[in-house]
């Protein structure tokens, strides 16, 4: 064999020389881009929704306020401590639509403890109020709403596990500690009052069956929780005289209890019925000091009454832009977290917004659920828009593609 002669003329290869490069992929992978600006459709729904509440809440109060010395015989009483609750809101909105949602996912848990901290506080030394115990004793503020908190609570822990553990609802193990999670706190706000818990648990089982890959096992759930809440309602209206029962036996008859029990569902159907397609005006109603909680949880059928059946339809088509454009942040979200967050924001705004809707028109059982971001209640107002904060946050970050 013939040999070649040895180059001496060549370098050494250096054994610390970096390799060569790979060849540039084709397709980059996904890129977080910080879009700068927040979601401001969103943001003047949620500004026109919170001023149509201030000044429906006063319409719908000052007929009361002004003839009682409870209230200091003020016209402007609930005027002037919604103005005071919409301002600091606002504050709230700001702050977090500003503030990194990732501040958040890092003490969703601590969140999320400190809240069953506040339920057990309501178990011990709640104040009863409207037949219900929910309220803390507070200062400034005077009495505080744990429940509300508990909605914000909740959605942050169980984005939180989702977007630590994505695989965690493919297994049973999984999928019971999320159901554990959803049932503490939802059993801690059930004392307070079944309308809440009802919102809490719906919003729980609502992200659950959203992230879960296994869709069958919540429809054979989710039948038999109907059939179990509905054979319970039927049998405590049948046999019973609970609360509950009698609340159902209203529902399904409103006119076989015109003094008790059917005396609000009534009044408020009065108010619809005459509200026709312009209603009598601002500050006009005439049911606004017969229906009980015309301010509160009933200020829907006084929207109707006073703006009609136009008024009514632009505030549920202000309600559909924000669910349509709530489900879109969620869509673009770059993460699991922020993903899962915003759904369940818009969740639990739109499945209350029904409820309230739902209950005004006799569509179901009475339950105190107030109508977001425009019923009269401190904390509920101050959490929703704090919510919907979280929401701008999240609408300010996008994912691209090939950029």
């Amino acid at each position: 064999m013939t040999r070649h002669a040895p180059n001496h003329n060549r370098r050494p290869q250096n054994p610390f020389r970096a390799r060569p490069r790979p060849a540039r992929q084709t397709h980059e992978p996904e890129q977080i881009v910080n879009v700068g600006s927040m979601d401001y459709t969103i943001y003047l729904v949620v500004a026109l929704l919170v001023l149509i509440g201030v000044v429906m809440v006063f319409s719908a109060s000052y007929g009361t306020t002004v003839r009682y010395e409870h209230y200091g015989f003020d016209a402007f009483y609930y005027l002037r401590r919604n103005a005071i609750m919409a301002a600091v809101g606002f504050v709230v909105l700001h702050i977090a639509a500003n503030v990194s949602y990732e501040h958040i996912r890092r003490i969703a848990p601590i969140i999320y403890v400190i809240t069953l901290g506040l339920l057990v506080a309501v178990v011990a030394i709640g104040i009863a109020s409207r037949g219900a115990t929910r309220w803390i004793p507070f200062p400034v503020i005077q009495q505080f709403q744990p429940s509300e908190v508990a909605k914000a609570a909740l959605i942050f822990m169980m984005a939180y596990l989702l977007d630590k553990s994505p695989t965690r609802l493919k297994t049973w193990p999984g999928l019971i500690f999320m159901c554990m999670v959803v049932g503490l706190i939802t059993g801690l706000v059930a004392y307070g009052g079944f309308s809440s818990a009802l919102i809490v648990g719906a919003v729980g089982f609502a992200m659950i069956f959203i992230a879960s890959p296994h869709i069958w096992r919540f429809f054979a759930g989710g039948a038999a929780a109907v059939v179990a809440i509905v054979s319970y309602l039927w049998y405590d209206a049948t046999f019973g005289d609970g609360f509950r029962g009698g609340r159902f036996r209203a529902w399904l008859d409103p006119w076989a209890y015109p003094d008790t029990r059917g005396f609000q569902v009534i009044q408020s159907l009065y108010a619809i019925a005459s509200g026709g397609l312009f209603g009598s005006g601002i500050g006009q109603s005439r049911q606004a000091t017969f229906v009980p909680e015309s301010h509160h949880d009933i200020i829907f059928a006084i929207i109707v009454e006073e703006l009609g059946f136009i008024g009514a339809a632009m505030i549920l088509l202000l309600f559909g832009i924000f669910i349509w454009r709530g489900i879109k942040v969620a869509l673009n979200s770059h993460s699991t977290f922020a993903s899962m967050t915003a759904i369940g924001i818009v969740f639990v705004i739109a499945f209350q917004a029904l409820i309230n809707v739902a209950v005004v028109t006799n569509s179901i059982p009475n339950t105190g659920v107030t109508l977001p971001f425009i019923s009269y209640g401190g904390t509920s107002l101050v959490v929703s828009m704090g919510l919907a904060g979280v929401l701008l946050n999240i609408s300010r970050y996008t994912k691209a593609r090939d950029r």
